[in-house]
């Protein structure tokens, strides 16, 4: 394996094991702001201890997934110079300025704020201390932003021009510079379909957490006999505390679910314009069709997996969904993969010259069997939450004493199976964008395509062992992590909320303030 496939996979683990926990603390940070906004907000003094017990117990597993969720987005920036340092040497004035916004603004807002929140439980006033977890879900978006941006101009450069005397792209002002950067086409669609992402993560993560509670309250409310106090205490526990976390959940689930799939279509209209040889590849259409039907089941020969298409089988498609997704219109002609092809030697040639010197044979092909299947994997786990939430919601119907929990250990089993479904999902996505816009680390604006660089020309020449090394390396050091942030984040989950004790004497809970003991 040569220093490239290295310095890829590299660069593959490490961005979908930091993307483990993003979506999971941009969707959390904001969960938890409503949590205690609910709990301000009522009157009712169970109610609203029921509310800051939530959320105190999630916000003690945003605690620790952020903490190593910064962890492990230091490292990728550091990837930039060590594994790709002619790709920054490139884009360096241009992709460097979001990067320094997320720093400077996004991250050093969510940082403070989530300093005072945790710190702030009863010496700030209650809505300043409100206002702080607001901040931390406004900075986790605006750090996606800037992310967002900046992985936007490898998609679809925009604002910049090559300057030939020092072969590098530069911000060009005639061209809108920062702001067509922070405004590109390619990052309004992105944005919403990554946020919506996470909060499904985040909403399918509480309802799994609160759904495994509620069930584990109810029995032993049963066991105990709902007659006893003990076990009154665990039926007003499943009730009062975990029943409305999971209809939170769920309700955050289908919110997510309408913005994903309205700006996952755009999104892919959007692509289909700038990057036709991606969609093609996601849909294995090889020929050029009029009418192209979108297909559920493809094989391939022994060949499947590369950018070959002369093996691939479509067995099942549905007629005419692939045009429709692309352009609105049943009969539109799409490109094939191999037409497009053939189309990029004619435009960019036929051979192309890696960081050594070397004159090699272009391909514009990316890996059709990854591309592929990530792009159905994406689509279907996150299919899979649609299952848990209607369940959820039909074992949690009713209102006031109507209302009702559940002891089936089977729903319970299947909400904690749901929670990492989308994260799968997620990192299915992740690997379709990038590995679609192969052999492209910026992919050519078609309307103007000066800004362009492939991917063998953005590595270090860094020999092939030294890769290997920081590859081995990053691996095992993120698989202790792995297995630290589970552990944490397991115990955390399991130890639950303490059952709310009365005073004798003045009757009132023991909302408690903030420990994360729990």
């Amino acid at each position: 394996m040569e220093a490239l496939d290295l310095a890829r996979w590299q660069f593959g683990i490490t961005t979908v094991y930091h993307f483990i926990f993003v979506p999971l603390t941009i969707g959390l940070s904001l969960l938890v702001a409503m949590m205690q906004t609910v709990a301000v907000r009522s009157k009712d003094p169970v109610r609203k201890d029921a509310w800051t017990r939530l959320t105190k117990f999630f916000g003690s597993m945003l605690i620790v997934n952020f903490g190593i969720g910064i962890a492990t987005g230091i490292v990728q920036e550091f990837q930039f110079g060590m594994n790709w340092s002619e790709y920054a040497r490139y884009v360096g004035d241009v992709f460097g300025a979001p990067l320094a916004l997320e720093g400077l603004l996004a991250f050093f807002l969510e940082s403070v704020f989530l300093g005072l929140w945790i710190f702030g439980w009863n010496k700030l006033p209650e809505k300043i201390h409100l206002l702080t977890i607001w901040m931390v879900a406004i900075g986790t978006m605006l750090s996606a932003y800037f992310i967002i941006a900046a992985n936007s101009f490898m998609q679809h450069p925009v604002g910049a021009m090559l300057n030939p005397e020092t072969g590098r792209a530069e911000l060009d002002p005639s061209q809108g510079s920062i702001l067509s950067v922070l405004t590109n086409v390619t990052t309004l669609a992105a944005f919403p379909h990554v946020i919506s992402g996470a909060w499904l993560v985040a909403s399918a993560f509480v309802t799994g957490v609160a759904g495994w509670h509620m069930v584990r309250h109810h029995n032993k409310a049963r066991q105990l006999g709902l007659d006893s106090v003990d076990g009154a205490e665990h039926n007003l526990m499943s009730r009062n505390v975990f029943r409305p976390a999971v209809r939170f959940g769920v309700v955050a689930m289908f919110i997510s679910a309408v913005v994903l799939v309205v700006s996952g279509d755009f999104q892919a209209k959007i692509m289909f314009e700038q990057q036709p040889m991606k969609m093609a590849s996601a849909e294995a259409l090889c020929e050029t069709q009029s009418g192209a039907p979108f297909s559920i089941l493809t094989v391939g020969g022994p060949d499947a997996f590369a950018a070959d298409c002369d093996s691939v089988t479509h067995l099942i498609e549905v007629p005419y969904v692939t045009s429709i997704l692309a352009t609105y219109d049943p009969n539109a002609t799409l490109q094939g993969v191999d037409d497009l092809n053939a189309q990029y030697k004619e435009q960019f040639g036929e051979t192309t010259t890696d960081i050594f010197g070397n004159e090699v044979e272009a391909d514009y092909r990316p890996n059709l069997f990854v591309t592929y299947w990530s792009f159905r994997l994406m689509i279907g786990l996150a299919a899979f939450s649609a299952i848990v939430a209607f369940w959820a919601l039909w074992v949690t119907r009713g209102k006031g004493e109507n209302a009702r929990t559940t002891g089936s250990k089977a729903f319970a089993w299947f909400t904690v199976l749901a929670i990492p479904m989308p994260f799968l999902a997620n990192s299915a996505g992740w690997v379709f964008t990038e590995m679609g816009r192969q052999p492209w680390v910026v992919h050519p604006n078609p309307l103007d395509p000066t800004v362009r660089l492939m991917t063998i020309q953005g590595v270090s020449s860094n020999p092939g062992w030294m890769v290997l090394t920081s590859l081995v390396t990053f691996t095992l050091l993120y698989g202790v992590l792995a297995v630290v942030w589970f552990y944490l984040m397991r115990k955390a989950a399991l130890k639950g909320i303490p059952i709310p004790q009365r005073d004798e004497q003045t009757d009132e809970l023991d909302t408690p303030a903030i420990s994360f003991g729990y």
